[in-house]
């Protein structure tokens, strides 16, 4: 897996580089000529003319490699007529000879470099990467990658800075001996770098390598303090790592009925199985209110978003209603410019879509038939997670928040694969059935400080790492359960954590202003199929 940083020792982003399989055009088409600024011919015109064509099956269609020999400038070619196509803002685009780049840094100039309308001070296209698309095959359908099963958490943007074990997913190097990790695991060292004494990019790099390894078979030493206070060293080997999209389904006893939790990680491979199963759990225990914790969720599919928000809110508010409208660029009112379909909008799905193999497509999904929802999130609640919560409300259903704000993106694309790169550039915005979908600034829980996006009932709660996920006693969760009660927030209204022990607290508490996971870009996003 290829890795690159968007600046040295500062604002950590991870993201993949190289291949990729997504795109149906025509068919190789030999070539196009020179470039004529403004002309832009078919991207089937270029498709599949590769510098280095392929040999063999690809995975994704169980069809040879329709590759054929072609130039940089043919692939630059095609990302530059497909971008003109299908790009959502096409228009600001700086039309700029292919010839001149290669093909990597010719698609990161294919996007608009204008701010955000809302005047964040964010760049308006956040959301612009590729990946191998051997590796996005695997994503997509199996949850496959490479790692050791833990979440890292950085209590800031940038290193140096703490970090600890968000999460860590079951039978997995990071749960089994001699590691043992747990949730609230502070990282003293990895490969004998302190995160908290970084000073040279060698070192980021080194710590780097360590928490995010390229592939299986790699391993490091780690030094950690457990929550308990307990320090120890261990060596871990990465291995290909089969995310278990949703964990801890509980019902937690109250005085007023039974409420159920659930943890959702990711609407990627295995999402639609293990949420039916959830919901199957939930509903024969009679739940009365239902607890959704996506803080560490980016995204997936949006078939998987409708299914569970379906899930949630049964037939009666959502029959006939649309789940989310998708909005491409004004040369498409009428047709998807990627299927070339008329365009339909995505309704709440009633049954099975068969996503990601994990089930049968066309089987009823169960429901439970809540008017409300109780919502944790954090800055890593992207894209489809973000879906659900505005997709319920376009019916009517209550959401309430309890968390920091999500990190803002209605926006999302299909796969285009070409010669070994599968690309990802913006081409809709999502809209509920009230025809709203600008939270380009996430949404916020009615009484956060600071910079707020589109506010939502509940409260502003720290991460609280001295607890497991989905203890009742869990901060964000806590305070779900509290506001479901008197509907109250816990004080003060910004929200700190617990007490924690950590090298780099200056006080007895600490706050979340930018707590985050640095995922891949692939990991927080929203795909049409």
């Amino acid at each position: 897996m290829c890795r690159y940083l968007i600046a040295a020792l500062g604002l950590m982003s991870l993201a993949a580089c190289g291949g990729g399989s997504g795109f149906t055009g025509a068919g190789p088409g030999g070539g196009g000529g020179g470039w004529t600024p403004g002309v832009f011919l078919d991207a089937s015109t270029f498709f599949a003319n590769c510098a280095v064509p392929r040999a063999g099956i690809d995975p994704a269609t169980n069809q040879p490699y329709p590759d054929v020999q072609g130039t940089t400038t043919d692939e630059n070619n095609f990302l530059r007529s497909y971008s003109n196509d299908t790009y959502l803002w096409y228009d600001e685009i700086v039309d700029q000879d292919p010839a001149l780049f290669d093909t990597p840094t010719y698609f990161d100039e294919l996007k608009t470099t204008a701010p955000s309308p809302t005047g964040s001070g964010q760049p308006k296209d956040k959301f612009h990467f590729t990946i191998p698309s051997d590796e996005w095959f695997e994503l997509s359908q199996s949850g496959v990658s490479a790692g050791y099963g833990a979440e890292w958490l950085f209590l800031t943007n940038s290193i140096p800075g703490e970090v600890l074990v968000a999460f860590t997913e079951p039978g997995t190097p990071a749960t089994s001996a001699p590691a043992n990790l747990a949730r609230g695991a502070e990282l003293l060292s990895a490969d004998g770098i302190d995160p908290l004494n970084v000073t040279t990019q060698a070192q980021f790099d080194q710590l780097l390598n360590a928490l995010f390894p390229a592939g299986p078979g790699e391993q490091y030493v780690f030094v950690v303090r457990d929550r308990v206070g307990t320090q120890r060293q261990f060596s871990m080997t990465s291995a290909d790592i089969t995310a278990t999209p949703v964990q801890n389904v509980g019902t937690i006893p109250t005085a007023t009925g039974d409420v159920g939790y659930i943890l959702f990680n990711t609407h990627l491979a295995g999402s639609e199985a293990g949420l039916i199963n959830a919901v199957n759990q939930l509903q024969t225990a009679g739940i009365t209110d239902l607890v959704i914790d996506v803080r560490y969720n980016g995204g997936g599919f949006l078939d998987v978003a409708s299914e569970f928000a379906y899930m949630i809110a049964g037939p009666v508010p959502t029959a006939g209603q649309i789940f989310e409208t998708v909005v491409f660029n004004d040369k498409h009112p009428t047709t998807d410019p990627v299927t070339g379909q008329p365009l339909s909008p995505t309704p709440f799905h009633t049954t099975t879509q068969g996503v990601d193999g994990s089930v049968v497509p066309g089987q009823p999904l169960p429901t439970l038939n809540l008017s409300r929802v109780y919502v944790l999130t954090g800055p890593d609640t992207c894209s489809a997670s973000e879906s659900i919560m505005n997709g319920l409300q376009g019916v009517g259903v209550e959401v309430f928040q309890f968390g920091s704000t999500t990190c803002g993106k209605p926006y999302g694309f299909y796969a285009a694969g070409n010669c070994g790169t599968t690309y990802f550039t913006i081409q809709f915005r999502g809209e509920n059935a009230q025809g709203f979908g600008d939270y380009s600034d996430g949404f916020s829980a009615a009484n956060q400080t600071g910079t707020v996006g589109t506010v939502v009932q509940g409260c502003s709660v720290a991460d609280d790492l001295t607890r497991e996920l989905g203890d009742p006693a869990e901060r964000r969760l806590e305070a779900a359960l509290m506001y479901r009660e008197n509907q109250t927030c816990p004080m003060p209204a910004t929200g700190v954590a617990p007490p924690m022990q950590l090298r780099s607290a200056t006080g007895p508490t600490w706050s979340n202003v930018n707590m985050l996971i640095p995922k891949k870009v692939w990991q927080q996003n929203k795909y049409l199929r």
